[in-house]
């Protein structure tokens, strides 16, 4: 079974893209296949599994982004269905994809979950400069979660008047757009020096977690830099 539906992928206009405002953004339906999905979201790791991430200092003065993550790590003990997924997101025609997209061919994927509970929240940010962009699955349902209890990827339009080595609230901005995120969305962004997004505090009850998965699209140049300052310090761990 095939997990992304390629026909989607390929309908994706790369110059709508582009020209998105206020920076390349896209929030599209059912890039998984239907079956795919549910069987991906039947078989998440355990929150038991992953590494708690809370209260973590950011640089800028930005609140700390607090969630529980696992990385998907070359021989994780997860389960098959996420195995084969990695495989296709692995693969020669999704980096195509991406490279179309973002206009750029020269990258490192990278793979991660998080798990977010009542009362966490992701402060306005723009991401790192070594990304290129990334690709949010998100993994939760109509059956599992309530739209009432947030968990959205916001857009946020900062007027290009905001750098971003600061830590502006989102009253800050000119305006913001809310992705859909229930019952097999996904939403792809390019990194620039305005891309600023956040998510506002969730309130959810105690057993529930906003879940995603998350394609994590480095820039290639920055990483072979990066290798190469660790092979002169003696390590090259990445």
């Amino acid at each position: 079974m095939s997990y992304l539906d390629w026909d989607r992928l390929d309908a994706i206009d790369a110059n709508d893209f582009q020209q998105q405002q206020p920076y390349p953004w896209i929030n599209p339906a059912g890039l998984l296949r239907q079956q795919a999905f549910e069987e991906l979201v039947a078989t998440l790791p355990e929150v038991s599994r992953f590494a708690p991430d809370f209260g973590r200092e950011r640089r800028f003065g930005q609140q700390s982004h607090d969630r529980f993550n696992l990385e998907y790590v070359e021989g994780v003990d997860v389960a098959q269905p996420w195995k084969r997924f990695v495989g296709e997101l692995t693969s020669d025609r999704y980096r195509a994809f991406l490279a179309r997209l973002f206009g750029h061919g020269s990258f490192k994927l990278r793979f991660h979950w998080h798990y977010t509970p009542n009362g966490c929240s992701v402060s306005p940010h723009c991401d790192s400069t070594h990304k290129l962009g990334s690709h949010i699955f998100y993994m939760n349902t109509s059956r599992d979660w309530d739209p009432s209890w947030g968990g959205e990827t916001i857009v946020l339009d900062d007027g290009g008047r905001l750098g971003h080595r600061s830590a502006p609230a989102i009253e800050d901005f000119d305006g913001s757009i809310a992705a859909s995120t229930i019952d097999n969305m996904s939403f792809i962004f390019q990194r620039m020096a305005h891309a600023w997004h956040t998510v506002r505090e969730i309130k959810c009850p105690k057993d529930a977690m906003r879940k995603v998965f998350i394609v994590v699209v480095d820039d290639w140049r920055w990483t072979r830099r990066l290798l190469s300052g660790r092979r002169k310090r003696g390590t090259e761990t990445y």
